[in-house]
């Protein structure tokens, strides 16, 4: 079986895969859903726990109110519909790291409802629903630890506040689950809800995937797929699921509704269990916790906090500074990103130079690097320096790579490294003249080269003038004059 992420031409042919996706994402708060304890990643095992996040007898769990703020304004970047109230339910399954027997959650009766986001196809834009969001607590996790024998389990998980964004079946490809995760991932950020890092949990997909026959409205069985834990695999996992279900069909065996496990190592899923329905958990009315009301003064309070979304955002900074599209996509990957390029394109004579260094200079040396933007030794403020010398003519562009790459080896901004070595550039008509004429002097064969029409010898000129000038002089100047010089 294929387990490339691009799904054979035969297969799409012949059957529509469907495809529809959980995503869970825990909410940045100081605290967790129902209790005091730190909401935070990374501390001792089972050291971040009380009573409530134990389901000890006799305690009580009180809503975040930071919780529900969050999620409601996730609600609202997403196009969902609030629902002024909403119930909170007990899940009930059993697990080692779900000490209560039971998890709380939002059934019938969820946050908000009937959202959609629109994702780019090669067959143009597409709207994907979004079915619901609602409000849930984290389980606990549990550490095997490459042991066969024995797996330890670290509660401090327990009650992280979630909230679980459930797609309608609509994706059909997974190019285009890839999309709509990216796009969901982007907006969250820029929102400030969740950090979304997938490595630490923060952000956690699964997939319900089956497959059709073209032309028929019935969907089929479906797996669920999970630990799907990076996008760089969700196209993978996606392919090989569908490949699977359809060798399934095509040899006259039947597709089970299962819990597959995605194995990153050798590409392919495993059968985990049978899938539960939704009456296994018997869902009942959370009894200690009332049911939770968004009043719309309360939706438009939350309102007032949404930040420009990234799409509305390039669009408007297309239109403000005369950038492209591509660099707007660049320039808009995250929130802080686009502030502080929007901080320097205003300081700057020409915000499109400014976008231009962050294309060609910047964001190579970070890649290359293996830095994030935070990271970078240049800030924002020293591109815009930088811009501003290259545009007044102060600075070649050889010049400016040469600082940029002394800035990232010393790890220095831009500002500083100029000053110590102020390359100037020399714009002096008369001054680059006389290093033309001293090169012409030299070489007379190429002069008589360039006067019998080959013109391209004025290309050797302009080197050898530069070399002269060791990398000084405006090259604009430069080529103009010694295209004079030789016609003349």
């Amino acid at each position: 079986m294929a387990t490339a992420a691009t799904l054979s031409p035969e297969i799409l042919s012949k059957y529509e895969p469907v495809i529809g996706l959980e995503v869970h994402v825990q909410l940045l708060t100081r605290t967790k859903a129902f209790c005091g304890c730190a909401n935070q990643f990374g501390a001792a095992p089972n050291t971040l726990i009380c009573p409530v996040c134990l389901g000890l007898p006799g305690a009580l769990p009180v809503l975040n109110a930071r919780a529900v703020e969050f999620a409601t304004l996730a609600a609202m970047a997403i196009n969902a519909e609030i629902r002024e109230t909403s119930i909170f339910a007990r899940k009930n399954y059993f697990y080692p790291d779900l000490p209560k027997g039971y998890q709380i959650s939002q059934f019938d009766k969820p946050l908000a409802e009937n959202g959609w986001l629109d994702v780019d196809t090669p067959g143009g834009v597409k709207r994907i629903g979004i079915t619901r969001l609602h409000m849930e607590e984290d389980a606990g996790k549990s550490l095997h630890d490459g042991s066969a024998v024995h797996t330890s389990v670290d509660l401090n998980r327990c009650g992280t506040p979630l909230i679980e964004i459930v797609s309608e079946p609509d994706i059909r490809t997974p190019d285009e689950a890839y999309e709509y995760l990216t796009k969901l991932k982007e907006i969250l950020l820029y929102t400030g809800v969740s950090d979304c890092n997938m490595e630490e949990g923060s952000l956690r997909c699964d997939a319900n995937v089956s497959v059709r026959p073209r032309g028929q409205q019935k969907f089929g069985t479906k797996a669920e797929v999970k630990n799907v834990n990076s996008f760089r695999y969700i196209r993978s996992a996606l392919a090989y699921e569908i490949e699977r279900q359809v060798e399934l069909i095509e040899s006259g065996e039947r597709v089970v509704q299962e819990t597959r496990l995605w194995n990153a190592a050798e590409g392919r899923t495993y059968s985990m269990r049978s899938k539960e329905q939704a009456h296994d958990y018997r869902y009942f009315p959370e009894p200690d916790l009332p049911a939770l009301h968004v009043s719309s003064a309360q939706q438009a309070a939350v309102r007032t906090t949404m930040p420009e979304l990234p799409e509305a955002r390039r669009a408007r900074m297309v239109a403000e500074y005369g950038i492209t599209t591509q660099d707007a996509a660049t320039l808009t990957a995250t929130r802080s990103f686009a502030d502080q390029f929007e901080a320097a394109a205003k300081a700057a004579r020409n915000p499109r130079r400014v976008a231009s260094l962050v294309q060609s200079e910047l964001t190579s040396r970070l890649k290359l690097k293996g830095l994030e933007l935070e990271q970078s030794p240049i800030t924002m403020t020293g591109i815009a320096q930088a811009a501003d010398l290259a545009e007044e003519g102060k600075l070649s562009s050889k010049q400016l790579k040469q600082l940029f790459d002394l800035a990232f080896e010393t790890n220095e901004d831009f500002g500083p490294v100029y000053e110590r070595e102020k390359p100037q550039q020399i714009s002096d008509t008369g001054a680059i003249e006389a290093m033309i004429d001293e090169v012409i002097a030299a070489n007379p064969k190429q002069v008589e080269q360039y006067r019998g029409g080959k013109k391209t010898v004025a290309a050797f000129f302009v080197g050898q003038v530069m070399r002269l000038s060791k990398g000084q002089a405006n090259p604009g100047l430069l080529n103009e004059l010694v295209t004079r010089k030789l016609d003349a």
